[in-house]
């Protein structure tokens, strides 16, 4: 029952580093949003994938003495080898050797050679090796020469590149930013950008003659087109943009424009400026949303190799054989770095969010009712005649307001927004437990009518949540499901959180979801 299409990307990964917590986040994030998607009846594209071409790795697979093919496999396996590891859902793994996509590349950069908004000229500045970015005098002024990712010096360079006209567009940006502010988030992520825009944009190249691993430029073999234009098509490639005989065109096209492409704050300005500009150049409409999340940090400190903080794959693999693919899944959405700060990613902090969100609140929750109701009523889902002593919840309005705010928060990529709604439905029938009391209540036989309406509202008011819960922890909630007989998800989401559903007689079978883990 698919309503609209939706499609969420990641920023390809470069093939020169090994995977760590940082592309575990972003795509775990994204895939969290594109399950929630699907269970609200979207048809949704989620892309990820390796950038595997440029400098970096021709000269990292040359110290190894192996071609920078083989040292592109082996580095792209290792991410797509994540995507198992952490039961992700995506629908492509773009590689940026796709014969695929090189071909759709040449042709979009043929289209704007052809439209005049590519030119060969020559540039004089600085560059950025480790980020493969180059500099004016200007520019590289203002970070003292220095890089401002990893710190080390700016390096003289003079080279014919084939350059993009970026300053062509700088009306039509400013006008983009002004007319849906909401492209780039979060608003201090916009800012910054506005910042660097006011002091004017000149032209960027797009090809590079010192190096030879990557796209040749059509036409001009010797020049090889700049791994950053290259990474940036994958967008479109992946869906077959450019090449309308393709089966990923006739498959893919209705995707794009993208609804939310996520990014980590370091690339802001390719994705934010120059992603678009493309676009505008080729004529193709423009994504939704830009979403740039902050880092995270370890122990309360940048993390880092030399100080042995650095949060990696065995690390992660760890606290899931501890605490389970879910709890992991939990934290990063609901403590990652989504907004303009870090966060920081430490034990004690895993431990705590585990024990008090997910032991005691939602499994404790969870298993009190299914217990009780095994107790007091053989283990079937009584039903509700309308009588409940104490409690004061109108639940069918106030779970109706908690799932429409649990959605919203969704659709804007407010992911710790829209679990906190579900999880508030949670705590709510942990409060109507303690002030209903159906446990002293069973005592009385008259009162089992009583009894049966509390635990009624209980039960369906953890099954709305559980709903909400699905796309962050599918593992447990599927555990629940099956002990409840839910069912398989419906599809219509919006639908299966309507309070009622939960028929009177379904087999409750009780539930332990998060068991206690003790700290060492």
């Amino acid at each position: 029952m698919a309503t609209s299409t939706k499609y969420i990307t990641t920023p390809i990964y470069y093939v020169n580093d090994r995977p760590h917590i940082g592309h575990v986040y972003t795509t775990t994030i994204c895939d969290t949003w594109a399950r929630f998607q699907r269970l609200s009846g979207h048809d949704v594209f989620f892309l990820t994938g390796t950038d595997e071409h440029g400098q970096k790795v021709e000269q990292s697979a040359e110290a190894r003495g192996v071609s920078p093919q083989m040292l592109a496999d082996e580095n792209s396996a290792e991410f797509r080898n994540i995507m198992g590891m952490f039961n992700l859902t995506n629908d492509e793994f773009i590689r940026t050797t796709d014969p695929r996509h090189e071909q759709q590349v040449q042709a979009l950069v043929q289209r704007l050679m052809d439209s005049g908004d590519v030119y060969l000229g020559t540039f004089e500045g600085w560059y950025d090796a480790g980020q493969e970015e180059y500099y004016t005098e200007t520019k590289a002024r203002e970070v003292d020469f220095n890089s401002p990712i990893s710190g080390k010096p700016l390096e003289r360079a003079s080279e014919e590149n084939y350059y993009f006209k970026l300053s062509a567009y700088e009306e039509r940006l400013r006008a983009m930013f002004e007319e849906n502010p909401g492209i780039v988030r979060p608003d201090a992520r916009r800012n910054e950008v506005l910042g660097r825009l006011r002091e004017g944009l000149q032209d960027v190249p797009i090809s590079r003659t010192n190096f030879a691993w990557g796209i040749g430029v059509p036409g001009a073999p010797e020049h090889v087109i700049y791994v950053w234009i290259d990474a940036l098509f994958n967008y479109i490639t992946a869906l077959g943009l450019a090449d309308e005989n393709s089966d990923w065109h006739t498959a893919r096209k209705d995707y794009w424009s993208a609804d939310i492409q996520v990014i980590g704050k370091e690339i802001l300005w390719f994705h934010a400026v120059i992603w678009p500009a493309l676009l505008m150049a080729l004529e193709l409409p423009l994504p939704s949303c830009i979403y740039a999340h902050s880092f995270w940090i370890s122990e309360g400190q940048k993390m880092s190799k030399s100080l042995g903080n650095f949060i990696d794959l065995e690390q992660l693999q760890g606290y899931m054989e501890r605490y389970g693919s879910d709890a992991l899944r939990y934290f990063l959405c609901t403590q990652g770095p989504l907004g303009a700060t870090d966060a920081d990613f430490s034990r004690s902090q895993f431990h705590e969010t585990y024990t008090t969100d997910l032991v005691n609140t939602l499994g404790n929750c969870a298993s009190r009712t299914s217990a009780m109701i095994g107790k007091y009523c053989d283990g079937l889902c009584p039903s509700d005649t309308g009588e409940c002593a104490g409690g004061g919840v109108e639940w069918p309005e106030f779970t109706a307001s908690q799932v429409e705010a649990s959605i919203d928060a969704m659709d804007r990529f407010d992911l710790s927004g829209s679990i906190a709604a579900a999880m508030g439905i949670v705590r709510r029938v942990d409060a109507f437990i303690n002030e209903t009391a159906p446990f002293k209540l069973a005592k009385d036989p008259e009162a089992a009518d009583q009894v049966g309406n509390i635990l009624y509202r209980c039960a369906e008011a953890i099954r709305i949540a559980s709903c909400l819960l699905e796309s962050t922890m599918p593992e447990r909630i599927g555990e629940l499901r099956e002990a409840w007989n839910l069912g398989e998800p419906s599809g219509d989401l919006r639908s299966e959180c309507q309070w009622g559903r939960l028929a009177a007689g379904t087999t409750i079978n009780k539930v332990a979801l998060f068991p206690r883990v003790e700290l060492d």
